[in-house]
């Protein structure tokens, strides 16, 4: 009953009335669309026996190119070919054989106008971040749910809090207003596992919202409301493993599914192996074969069924949720041929959609590697627009967190300099945390002045800035060990009786005020910025603890500098005249002070400025 009852949840395929038979338990994926740009489709289907019938369908434009059968019975793998002349409709898939016959309804949709052509997310967004069970309880009633193991308990810092769809579709005004464009929640599919699921990396069922979130119409819908106030979706997806209660982990497809036999062996991530000339190919394969951890095994993706199953559903989610793109957690972890093929598919079918890779190496050559357009020493290509940007993120955060350094942007100010590694560096995703890292406000010391280096260079950087969640109002965790109960508390005012109110601003103190308005102040003044969002950058090598760079297209220039001293500092501007020549000032986007620029520039103390130059003269 449950497994019709997820079927039904996912509000397009039924079962014929002459199916009562229990015999196919799983569809997927449940329907499809016309019009795609890849015409094959590959039908997953899971029932006991199933391998013994014959399948049929009879609907014009679609055939049964190929049928799959593995040593396990109980699944069958039927190719389709939907002809560029197939319509929207419905059609029965009947399977025969000596067993009493059954059948499945498959459905064809319509796509959305202009579905192919969407333009994901880019250098003119900013992402907001939000871990769904810690940001806002918008439905208590699905806290716990009667088919999901792990129940609600707010006292568990690693347990399920109540978190939801209904809350992030309510908090929606307050992240449009606080300038952003982009929304990233992390994982929202079924996590049904004993415990610690409510991060969402561990997926139990592949095309079903978690009921603790709420169903796949309240995904779409949150997708609906958010385009509504100019965001955009941004889905995370996990291509590398899965979680040990999903439900293939009960009825194996094959024996090679999972990676090492389905037996654990973990990985020693020695994620430069894929690409050193020198490494064993032990190491290259543990660590793309090799599991996290226990509880999530490690997909097999050379195995061409799984490849195709995570492709097409993948491709599901953004047609059926009208996604802007996709957040690839583990990235690296993945086997190398299978990302080729799987981000090539994706942007064969979207070509202006956008796919941020998860690739955690502070070494920029390790990162390049998988962006689309890098020509690499061993051949290797990938398709991937973008790359989350670790290296000049723990770069900066390095940089705030030294309080006795003489010069210490200068490994930012080196880290980006070696962005012609990059076929396209401004498609990268800056950020100043996640939800795997300490608190950019505990980096920093709880100092407000390096928070507000922290904020104006997010935004000012040739980059996609992404924020998370709690960090513009100062939220606090642990710094010297991994501790991701400290990352990932509730923000404040999102559960009914919460003493602080961070979305109203009750109870918020006057530096976490000052916090979100100057967080809000930048990103709208962003938002409105083609300069910072296409222009060139010219940076000058930091000295004494200063730091200035410009971002400057056609005539329009803005000058950022920053001064990481207790005491004012007097800049000599003939060192700028590549970009200040004939330059009198410019105005603070974040005071409004005019500073002269004719000679000199003072920074006061520990200042940050962000000025809008005024035309030569």
């Amino acid at each position: 009953m449950r497994q019709l009852l997820t079927l039904l949840l996912l509000g397009g395929a039924s079962l014929a009335a002459s199916a009562q038979s229990p015999a196919i338990a799983h569809m997927e994926p449940p329907f499809w669309w016309t019009g795609m740009q890849h015409k094959g489709l590959q039908l997953m289907v899971h029932g006991e026996g199933i391998a013994a019938l014959e399948p049929s369908l009879t609907f014009p434009g679609v055939r049964i190119a190929t049928v799959t059968r593995v040593p396990n019975r109980n699944y069958l793998f039927i190719d389709l070919e939907i002809g560029q002349d197939a319509k929207p409709g419905s059609f029965d898939i009947v399977f025969k054989g000596a067993a009493r016959p059954t059948s499945y309804t498959y459905r064809l949709l319509a796509r959305e106008p202009g579905s192919a052509q969407r333009v994901g997310f880019n250098s003119s967004d900013t992402i907001y971040q939000v871990m769904p069970d810690r940001f806002a309880n918008g439905d208590p009633s699905n806290d716990s749910t009667t088919d999901t193991r792990e129940k609600a308990n707010r006292a568990n810092p690693g347990g399920r809090h109540g978190g939801d769809i209904a809350g992030m579709i309510k908090r929606l005004d307050y992240i449009r207003d606080l300038g952003f464009t982009q929304l990233w929640p992390t994982p929202l599919v079924e996590n049904d596992m004993p415990g610690f699921s409510y991060h969402g990396y561990a997926a139990t069922d592949h095309y079903r919202i978690d009921p603790r979130y709420g169903s796949n119409e309240d995904f779409r819908r949150l997708s609906v409301e958010a385009k509504k106030r100019g965001i955009g979706l941004i889905q995370d997806v996990v291509l590398s493993h899965i979680g040990s209660a999903h439900w293939w982990m009960k009825d194996m497809p094959t024996s090679d599914w999972i990676n090492y036999g389905g037996q654990f062996v973990p990985t020693h991530h020695h994620r430069t192996a894929v690409q050193d000339p020198y490494a064993s190919k032990e190491d290259a394969d543990n660590f793309t074969r090799g599991w996290f951890v226990k509880n999530m095994p490690d997909l097999n993706q050379s195995n061409p069924l799984v490849a195709n199953y995570l492709i097409q559903n993948n491709i599901w989610w953004i047609e059926y949720a009208g996604l802007s793109g996709l957040r690839i957690d583990t990235f690296g972890y993945s086997d190398g041929a299978f990302l080729s093929e799987y981000t090539r598919r994706l942007m064969q079918e979207y070509p202006k959609l956008n796919l941020v890779g998860e690739e955690w190496s502070t070494r920029p050559p390790v990162v390049a590697r998988w962006q689309r357009g890098k020509d690499n020493f061993d051949g290797y290509r990938a398709s991937t627009p973008s790359l989350m940007d670790f290296p000049v993120a723990e770069a900066m955060r390095t940089a705030l967190a030294d309080t006795k350094g003489h010069n210490v942007f200068n490994e930012v100010y080196e880290t980006l300099s070696l962005d012609y590694l990059y076929p396209e560096p401004g498609n990268l995703v800056l950020f100043e945390a996640n939800h795997d890292m300490s608190r950019i406000w505990s980096v920093v010391g709880e100092d407000f002045d390096r928070y507000r280096m922290m904020m104006v260079f997010l935004m000012t950087m040739p980059r996609i800035p992404q924020l998370y969640t709690g960090d513009e109002i100062l939220m606090t965790s642990a710094t010297k060990q991994r501790d991701d109960a400290s990352y990932r508390r509730d923000f404040p005012g999102g559960w009914e009786g919460d003493k602080v109110d961070a979305f109203t601003g009750k109870g918020l103190g006057a530096q976490q005020r000052a916090a979100q308005d100057l967080v809000r102040k930048l990103a709208t003044w962003r938002k409105n910025q083609p300069l910072i969002h296409h222009g060139k950058m010219m940076h000058f090598g930091p000295r004494d603890n200063t730091w200035v760079y410009f971002r400057y297209q056609g005539d329009k220039k803005v000058l950022v500098a920053f001064n990481n001293n207790p005491k004012e500092m007097v800049l000599d501007t003939a060192r700028f005249r590549e970009m200040l020549a004939d330059v009198p000032g410019g105005v603070d986007v974040l005071s409004g002070r005019r500073f002269d620029l004719r000679r000199e520039l003072r920074l006061p103390a520990m200042a940050s400025v962000v000025l809008e130059l005024e035309a030569a003269r």
